[in-house]
């Protein structure tokens, strides 16, 4: 992502965040506790969100660096002790086999160069009785016209929006990653471009 994208990130998201987004993390986040990875961190936009619980150790990955720098500076001004920042991408985490309790991602998937390689590196780091906490804008209905306009303008907005796939059935492709979907709900991304808006959100953990 470019310097100005980076830059106008957040100011470009507000809106959505304060309608739906903050209150959506805050819930997926509540019970998290040990070691949690959040992946494709951004610049930040989960940080205030996570339980205040002695022992939570939180590690922030974020390979994009004018948004890591956006985020170092966010928990330099928060003065967080617990939290640490990754550069590595979902397809290649820096991290050592089943040592995270939780792995989080919110808006990644729809970006990375490969979704299976990414769930594949979750799984890896993720401990056998650890969870995957998810929230991903997806491709709609097969057949309705958003995902008619989806499917025709999904390779123009990839360039645009940091390779976004305004298409991507991240559903399916958690269930065969080999994830089974605990809980999930499907809703509107309020006060977010049409294409955008369905969303996924729940939590996954390994077969």
């Amino acid at each position: 992502m470019s310097f100005l994208s980076a830059l106008f990130y957040d100011k470009l998201m507000k809106s959505t965040e304060e309608a739906c987004l903050i209150d959506w993390r805050r819930e997926l986040l509540k019970d998290v506790d040990g070691r949690v990875l959040e992946i494709g961190a951004g610049t930040g936009a989960s940080l205030g969100l996570y339980p205040k619980k002695h022992g939570l150790e939180i590690f922030l990955s974020e390979p994009d660096a004018n948004m890591r720098g956006q985020l170092e500076e966010k928990i330099r001004e928060q003065k967080l002790t617990n939290v640490a920042v990754l550069s590595s991408p979902g397809e290649k985490i820096a991290s050592e086999s089943d040592f995270f309790d939780v792995v989080f991602v919110s808006l990644v998937c729809c970006s990375v160069t490969d979704v299976q390689a990414s769930l594949k590196e979750i799984k890896r780091v993720l401990k056998p009785s650890g969870s995957f906490v998810f929230l991903e804008h997806v491709a709609a209905e097969p057949g309705s016209s958003r995902r008619k306009w989806q499917n025709r303008l999904n390779m123009f907005w990839r360039k645009i929006a940091g390779n976004c796939h305004l298409n991507r059935e991240t559903e399916q492709q958690i269930r065969d990653a080999g994830f089974t979907i605990q809980g999930i709900k499907h809703e509107s991304m309020r006060k977010a471009m049409s294409l955008v808006r369905p969303t996924i959100r729940g939590v996954a953990t390994l077969s």
